[in-house]
């Protein structure tokens, strides 16, 4: 039964693409002379990430806080990474941000053309001048009033514990003064393997968007945010998952 659901999943996924990305480019060039911040293209690429989530009756996901997250001002999100389903629940915020990703997906085609239309920011992970050049076009997009996105633990958990974060996004949030978004995903771990293509039949995956984190308390000390962020999360993560029980996370 897994096999055919995940042949069919994926059938689904492949023979969407062409369309789907074919919408997004006529979005983009009817919207681009008064959409300079790509709201409107955004707001359908989270559409599109959805849509793979709601093509199977069998998985569930739930998005809980999304009223706290702004839809002007720059403003750093945060989350636990535990699965490549994470990008596809994460859209279900339906909220104005700019991802930051690892550059290798733009060059997927029609998902990353689409990433490329959206003015996403690429990363290759440890390469100091990417790095460099990242964080200068989020700055770039924080100043425009436009959140920016990233997994601070830098790449995916395998066993659904949260990894040390990365300083970046804490430096920025302290550097642009802006406040940052703890989100916390559970259930959302086996969805989507690393390797292999079999998928889950049943995921019950569930996204809670906590208060902003003032960053003026920390003054400098993106150590402190970061560690302190990092608590947030691994906590509220344990609160989650003990309130929907072993047999509901998967």
């Amino acid at each position: 039964m897994r096999v055919l659901a995940s042949n069919l999943f994926w059938a689904f996924f492949v023979l969407t693409l062409p369309p789907m990305f074919a919408v997004a480019l006529a979005i983009f060039l009817v919207t681009f002379p008064f959409d300079r911040n790509g709201l409107v293209l955004h707001l359908f690429s989270c559409f599109w990430g959805q849509l793979y989530i709601h093509v199977n009756p069998l998985w569930r996901t739930r998005v809980e806080g999304r009223s706290l997250l702004p839809w002007k001002g720059g403003a750093v999100l945060v989350a636990n990474h535990e699965s490549m389903a994470d990008i596809l629940v994460l859209y279900g915020l339906y909220r104005p941000f700019k991802w930051v990703s690892k550059a290798s997906v733009f060059k997927a085609p029609f998902l990353g053309w689409n990433m490329w239309l959206n003015r996403y920011i690429p990363l290759v992970r440890g390469d100091k001048e990417s790095i460099a050049t990242m964080m200068a076009q989020c700055h770039r997009w924080l100043a425009r009033g436009v959140p920016v996105l990233m997994f601070p633990e830098g790449t995916r958990s395998e066993d659904g514990v949260v990894k040390a974060f990365k300083d970046g996004a804490f430096k920025m949030a302290v550097a642009a003064r802006c406040p940052v978004y703890p989100i916390v995903l559970t259930g959302t771990a086996r969805t989507l393997p690393k390797h292999g293509y079999l998928l889950e039949e049943s995921v019950n995956a569930l996204v809670r968007v906590l208060p902003p984190v003032d960053v003026a308390p920390f003054g400098e000390d993106f150590a402190a945010l970061r560690d302190h962020v990092r608590n947030l999360i691994v906590e509220e993560k344990a609160r989650m998952e003990l309130a929907m029980g072993p047999k509901r996370v998967t």
